[in-house]
């Protein structure tokens, strides 16, 4: 036996008063946390590691220039 810790794979959800609709809301919501959808579609293809890099940096001028309009003053209004 090792001794790691047990490690909880997968989402669990239980039925209760036979309420199926709430358990996959319920799993819908842990599925969406997790990322387990996202991970699987970013595996799906393969992708250079060019074209991640670019991916990525695009992203972050996107981030500073949102961050860049947000510290700014509101136009004035007359």
């Amino acid at each position: 036996m090792s001794d790691k810790p047990f490690k909880i794979i997968g989402n669990l959800v239980y039925v209760t008063n036979d309420n199926v609709e709430k358990a996959l809301r319920k799993l819908k919501k842990k599925v969406q946390e997790s990322g387990t959808l996202q991970t699987l579609r970013e595996r799906e293809t393969y992708e250079k590691p060019t074209t991640a890099r670019k991916k990525a940096k695009n992203a972050a001028v996107r981030r500073w220039r949102k961050k860049l309009a947000d510290e700014q003053l509101p136009k004035k209004l007359f």
